[in-house]
């Protein structure tokens, strides 16, 4: 038994039958839900005249359809099928009796920004929601799991999923990042390594010095984009710092005996130091650069200051406009997005606003630039601290937390062809709400740089 992963023991603790096709029906210790992929759930419940097994172990939160700007949250909204989401869920968490974080409220913003933030999101748990970066949450040592609409009713109905395991690979990023390298680039490094379906059939376990020193929020970075290797989930290990962070949290446990509990719990499912894995990677840590998407999928990256690989994807190529061989420094940028659940936290817009105030940066003429918080709580902390202002006096536009332009299913959009320098987490076509119009992926302190350049620049010269 001493050989188990954290993702056995905590598969195991959830299970609660094998069925003889080799699935295992698994409980689901926390569900989140947000408005796009629930009506249809609880129509499907309704229909069958079900009610919600747990209630309590649901929270609800609107972000995907949310305009971020302040006029466009007056109700009803200009698009109406995002007002009749918004009614939906408000309607049936009403009916179905479950947490809703509306909007307005004080804890409304992207679900995956919000669970950890509330202390919903805690080591050794199994969590499930409507959305493919669920896979944030095993930053604190839990097996979180992005589900379809169909799976959504099957868990409020049951609080169960049918689910065939996964392998483990362990991926260790040993050495230590150099200036101007985040935990953005580390993970985009991993996909360019492994490719995006790299990880089909894996959960994949970070771990190694780069990791450890990470903080939490660059812990969830790296785990919110396991989706875009293809990997079933991925996690890394509790420790001292996880405990830091969660403990004293809304949600989660205050002080004395329930804490130390907690915490034991905790500290018991870490994978066990002879653990046994499927596979392991390795990377060097000290060689990653700051890295940079050039085409239309995550997958498609490369070191700031190289060159397009010579056997760059064709298609690639030709819709984002580039040519095998050529630098990607000094590509014109039209858009730059600071946000999403990747890169929306409170520490990510203090180190963007950080190098703004330090080296007086201003957005350049030709590029429109936004900023917005993952939540409602990052979004108040941010001006308590004065970043909205540091933001706004270099041209940035400062709006209210969503999802905003990293899927665009809300007035956020590209126009055209545009050029987008973006902190989010897909460059597929037509992501950020242009069928034409192109992603270029980097951390938050290398698009604040290309915007305030007007291109594509590499952040070292500032921060090195």
């Amino acid at each position: 038994m001493s050989s188990r992963t954290l993702f056995d023991k905590v598969w195991d603790n959830h299970t609660v039958r094998v069925l003889p096709n080799g699935q295992t029906q698994l409980l689901v210790g926390l569900h989140l839900i947000h408005e796009v992929t629930s009506p249809q759930a609880f129509s499907m419940l309704r229909e069958r005249g079900l009610k919600v097994r747990f209630p309590h172990r649901t929270f609800a939160t609107v972000d995907h359809i949310v305009p971020t700007s302040t006029e466009g949250r007056k109700r009803p909204f200009m698009d109406t099928i995002a007002d009749q989401m918004l009614t939906h869920i408000e309607n049936n968490c009403r009916d179905f009796g479950i947490t809703f974080f509306g909007l307005g409220h004080e804890s409304q913003g992207i679900v995956h920004v919000i669970g950890p933030e509330l202390g919903l999101t805690q080591p050794g748990m199994t969590i499930a929601c409507g959305d493919s970066h669920t896979s944030t949450h095993g930053a604190f040592g839990s097996i979180a799991f992005g589900i379809g609409t169909t799976q959504v009713a099957n868990v409020l109905a049951s609080q169960c999923l049918l689910l065939q395991k996964p392998k483990v690979r362990q991926i260790k990023v040993n050495g230590k990042l150099t200036a101007g390298v985040y935990a953005k680039d580390v993970i985009l490094a991993i996909i360019e390594t492994l490719g995006v379906k790299g990880g089909i059939g894996y959960a994949y376990e970070y771990t190694g010095s780069v990791i450890e020193t990470l903080n939490m929020e660059g812990r969830m970075t790296i785990c919110n984009m396991s989706v875009e290797g293809g990997a079933t989930c991925g996690y890394i290990n509790p420790d001292a710092v996880t405990a830091a962070y969660v403990l004293g949290r809304k949600y989660s446990p205050q002080e004395g005996q329930a804490s130390a509990d907690a915490v034991d719990y905790w500290v018991s499912v870490r994978s066990a130091s002879d653990a046994t894995y499927d596979d392991i990677v390795e990377l060097d840590g000290n060689t990653i650069p700051p890295m940079v998407t050039w085409g239309i999928n995550p997958g498609q990256a490369i070191g700031i200051d190289w060159v397009l690989p010579k056997n760059a994807d064709s298609e690639a190529l030709k819709f984002m406009g580039f040519n095998a061989g050529q630098p990607i420094i000094g590509t014109k940028v039209n858009v730059a997005f600071i946000g999403s659940c990747t890169n929306g936290r409170i520490t990510d817009l203090r180190e963007a606003a950080g190098i703004v105030q330090k080296h007086g940066l201003k957005v350049a003429k030709h590029v429109r630039a936004l900023v917005v918080p993952g939540s409602e709580a990052v979004r108040k902390q941010a001006v308590s601290e004065g970043l909205d202002t540091i933001f706004r006096d270099a041209g940035f536009d400062w709006r209210d937390a969503g999802c905003s332009m990293c899927l665009a299913m809300n007035p956020d959009k590209l126009n055209g062809n545009e050029l987008c320098v973006s902190s989010s987490n897909r460059n597929f076509k037509g992501r950020q709400g242009s069928p034409t119009g192109r992603t270029l992926l980097m951390s938050p302190a290398s698009v604040v740089a290309s915007a305030a350049a007007g291109e594509v620049t590499d952040i070292r010269r500032l921060v090195a």
